[in-house]
């Protein structure tokens, strides 16, 4: 057999039993703020036919997307059209023979795929929540990974804004429980394509979008650069310069937007979405942190209304949250007048920031509290019953593996940051008693094997 280096792919991650139980706080913190709303929980596969996913996500999604290859491509017989299939995917195309499926890019995509299949079994509005991997080959940097977990809720067959306030306040609710201070920024897809049809037509959406969407990575000066390189003229630029130069509070920008769109319909329409959702929260007694972010674009083809994007005010990273109205999303697979609006949580960036101002809950990372030490045959018997006692009483315990001297199972614990020690030796055995120790205090005390369930393990 061969012998290779050990190594993950670039941009995976192993999680230890540590991780696995921060990331499990933030997931179940999550679902319980969901389930607190009405969702219910929904789970799809890894994999999606191709044609489903892609044309998607815009130009640069659909390169994001990891195809995957289709069996028997070692076929002898047919390597000729097997290579000549392999040069037409890589000048872009989509070949059947060589991949027919992809890993998920998202799970608003799958989602509405799922509703589109299941629609005359569903009741309406269908409130579902998703927490699962995806995957996109992107580049990896900090708070960036090629496979991470995102935690999506949406609500579909309802036009309700009132969906919008809701959702909204999901996401205050959620990082109000988690700690975190956030900014949750609110823009609408319709001021967008407002902007796009007095800078040339609807069909310059997409452009102007995806080049927006860039302004806090690459500046203005490249936004402006990149649309001069889509054929948008100089008047055209500066209208969006203007647009997004845009600043004071929501209801000064409201001002600006009025005055800047006039009566184009898609602007007023966007304008009386973006005050609703901010006037409902008007006497509310939780206030939430909603601001107007002119900036937000959101690139992805499928939103057509109010658009969200939730960033920490502690710690410098991307956006650890986001999503929005999607209206005509089921119709991509031939089920129109189904409308949709979801948000979704970034697991592995809200992780990082947890973990970066560590304000995760000390319990969190408690595995076992009660380590029995292995004494001798009979001692073992002994200490195994009631450790199986405390289990059933919900105490996590475990045993040492094998019989060792005292300090050899005095590391054990440590190490694995176990609080209390259950010695029970020939003395214990013969007076029905066990010693307990406390590894925090370094308290010891005995106590009958009897009255073991009576003791507070909780440090």
């Amino acid at each position: 057999m061969t012998k290779v280096k050990a190594g993950i792919p670039q941009g995976t991650r192993d999680f230890s039993a540590e991780v696995v139980k921060k990331r499990d706080y933030i997931v179940n913190t999550i679902k319980t703020v969901f389930e607190l709303y009405g969702f219910q929980p929904l789970e799809t596969p890894a994999m999606e036919n191709l044609e489903t996913l892609m044309g998607k996500y815009g130009e640069e999604g659909d390169r994001l997307i990891f195809k995957i290859l289709n069996n028997g491509l070692d076929n002898p017989a047919k390597h000729q059209q097997v290579k000549e299939d392999f040069e037409k995917v890589l000048e872009g195309k989509s070949v059947k023979s060589i991949t027919e499926r992809a890993l998920r890019y998202d799970l608003t995509i799958p989602f509405a795929r799922y509703v589109s299949m299941n629609h005359g079994q569903l009741t309406f509005p269908f409130k579902r929540y998703q927490v699962q991997p995806v995957w996109r080959a992107d580049r990896p940097q900090k708070g960036r990974y090629r496979e991470f977990f995102q935690c999506d809720v949406d609500i579909v067959g309802s036009y309700s804004l009132l969906n919008e306030v809701e959702l909204s306040n999901i996401y205050a609710t959620v990082f109000k429980k988690l700690g975190l201070a956030v900014e949750i920024k609110i823009n609408s897809r319709k001021l967008l394509q407002a902007l796009a049809e007095i800078c040339g037509g609807a069909e310059k959406m997409m452009d102007i979008t995806i080049a927006i969407d860039k302004l806090d990575k690459i500046g203005i000066e490249k936004v402006k650069e990149e649309l001069e390189q889509k054929n948008l003229t100089k008047d055209q630029i500066a209208i969006i310069e203007k647009y997004l130069s845009i600043s004071g509070t929501s209801n000064e920008k409201l001002e600006d937007i009025k005055s800047l769109f006039g009566n184009n319909d898609n602007g007023k329409k966007g304008i009386e979405e973006i005050e609703f959702v901010l006037n409902y929260q008007d006497g509310n007694q939780n206030e939430l942190p909603l601001s107007i972010d002119l900036t937000l674009a959101r690139g992805l083809n499928y939103y057509t209304g109010i658009i969200l994007e939730v960033k920490s005010t502690e710690v410098q990273m991307g956006s650890i949250g986001g999503g929005g109205r999607y209206d005509d999303l089921t119709g991509l697979f031939g089920v129109p007048n189904i409308p949709g609006v979801g948000i979704s949580f970034g697991l592995d960036r809200i992780y990082d920031v947890i973990e970066e101002l560590n304000k995760f809950p000390e319990e969190v990372g408690t595995g076992t509290q009660v380590l029995f030490f292995n004494l001798g045959d009979v001692e073992c018997k002994k200490a195994f019953g009631l450790m199986q006692q405390l289990r059933d009483n919900n105490i996590r315990c475990e045993i040492y593996h094998e019989q060792a001297k005292f300090d050899k199972q005095f590391k054990y614990a440590e190490k694995k940051k176990i609080g209390f020690v259950v010695i029970i030796g020939s003395e214990e055995l013969k007076s029905g008693n066990c010693s307990i120790k406390n590894l925090l205090t370094g308290e010891q005390q005995t106590i009958s094997s009897s009255s073991i369930l009576k003791y507070n393990f909780h440090q």
